[in-house]
């Protein structure tokens, strides 16, 4: 019997070593090494059968021309809720692998339940847990009141006792609760290690590509909200999408961070009831829900989340601090970035915050991962700063640059119009974003340097 060969990969970024060592030569992680059981040695032959029918996606090894390949074979079917379809790029694949991931009590299965749920009225669904009991299951959906005649149910953690259901019961739509604790029998390694984790996710994303299956595997987090496991797990499926929020939250955010059927960074959003998830079709008026007083520090701002604008308020308070070294603290926003527009504003606006602590809050949970936020930002720290309210019918965006330039940022005409949609009358941008035409009841003002917008804003 040929002898099995080994390799050690890194946990953190998926890299392969010959033989064990301390620190990943890649990413530089310490311990993260884990031995690997790659099968047979290359003497082991393979019949002539397996090897032809041995196409990832399903089908042969072919040459065809682009324009003759029918698009028309795998339509898009919705999930039932347009959140959801807005995340995924417009509904589901069918042969797609679909990665959910999220912190504990976020509400993934929650999520993942209703789903089912609703696509099982019109087709096959298999839903496969693996921690938690039939009986768990039942009742969460007899409590969220969903209708369970048709959807089927299985508890099994074993590949192939689950590969071998789905060949009977072909379903159009299966999931896996979770993907770390599924195994295989010919692989000597715990349940949730990187051997486990990749020959599973491997051999279910096989299949799904071969039978046409839309696949959802539910995946753990780490302390720091990334994907636990091997990083080859997120190359191998079509789409990684991230379910934040804390459990004594209400809302949630559905975010995609890998999509090979539609838009990067697409946003949903999703509200926490006793009845279970429920989208929120108008983002905007949940995070515009300010306080009655008015108070310095608050300024409303538009950001872009994958295809649609946003208009979340951004609060700042400044304070003396009693530390040698002053707190700079960002909660939604990059920390580092922080730092640099502090800088910024000491550079070409003349307010030095040396001696003062400052802390950035996006309201609602929302983290804003683009530039568009740096004005805005800005002009809350300013208003803290000197105690000066900023007029609530006020939006502000705009990249801040080292120079103290203001610079334009991509689809600055929609994110007026989102502005003027919810009443707000003055809005201060970046000149590169004057519309061309005026905007009904929306006075904007184009600004170039950063001396410019604080003179606008009148701080």
């Amino acid at each position: 019997m040929a002898k099995a060969k080994t390799a050690f990969v890194c946990n953190e970024c998926g890299s392969d070593y010959a033989k064990w060592q301390g620190q990943c030569s890649d990413c530089g992680t310490w311990n993260t090494l884990v031995e690997f059981k790659l099968g047979p040695a290359s003497g082991a032959k393979r019949s002539k059968t397996q090897t032809a029918n041995a196409s990832y996606a399903g089908v042969r090894s072919e040459a065809k021309r682009l324009s003759e390949i029918d698009l028309e074979k795998t339509p898009r079917f919705t999930s039932g809720t347009s959140e959801f379809d807005r995340v995924l790029g417009g509904g589901l694949v069918p042969g797609s692998a679909i990665l959910v991931g999220g912190h504990p009590g976020a509400g993934k299965s929650t999520l993942l339940l209703q789903t089912m749920c609703h696509l099982a009225k019109d087709r096959e669904v298999l839903y496969v847990t693996g921690e938690e009991s039939p009986q768990q299951i039942a009742m969460r959906a007899h409590r969220l009141e969903l209708p369970v005649d048709r959807l089927r149910l299985m508890a099994e953690t074993n590949i192939d006792a689950l590969l071998a259901t789905a060949e009977e019961i072909k379903p159009a739509v299966m999931v896996v609760d979770s993907i770390q604790v599924m195994h295989a029998d010919d692989i000597t390694s715990a349940p949730g290690s990187v051997s486990q984790v990749r020959e599973c996710a491997a051999r279910l994303t096989r299949y799904a590509k071969l039978s046409n299956t839309v696949l959802f595997l539910v995946g753990h987090v780490t302390k720091d909200g990334s994907l636990a496991g091997p990083k080859v797990l997120e190359h191998m499926i079509d789409c990684s999408i991230l379910l934040e929020g804390d459990a004594d939250k209400r809302f949630r955010t559905l975010r995609g961070q890998k999509n090979r059927f539609g838009a990067v960074n697409e946003l949903g959003v999703f509200a926490m009831t006793d009845k279970g998830l429920r989208e929120v079709k108008n983002p905007s008026a949940i995070f515009l829900d300010r306080g009655h007083e008015a108070a310095p520090g608050s300024i409303v701002m538009a950001v872009w989340e994958g295809t649609r604008p946003l208009l979340v308020e951004i609060q700042a308070l400044v304070d003396d601090s009693s530390l040698s070294n002053p707190r700079r603290v960002a909660v939604g926003l990059e920390q580092n970035r922080l730092a640099m527009l502090l800088a910024v504003l000491h550079r070409h606006a003349g307010l030095q915050l040396g001696d003062q602590d400052v802390f950035a809050n996006v309201v609602g949970g929302v983290k804003v991962l683009e530039t568009s936020a740096d004005l805005s930002l800005l002009a809350a720290i300013v208003s803290s700063f000197k105690d000066r309210i900023l007029p609530r019918d006020w939006v502000v965006f705009g990249e801040v640059g080292l120079a103290g330039e203001i610079r334009p940022v991509p689809s600055g005409q929609e994110r007026l119009a989102e502005a003027a949609k919810h009443g707000f009358k003055h809005a201060i941008v970046p000149k590169g974003n004057m519309p061309k035409q005026p905007i009904n009841g929306l006075k904007v003002v184009g600004v170039s340097k950063l001396s410019e917008a604080m003179d606008a804003l009148q701080i």
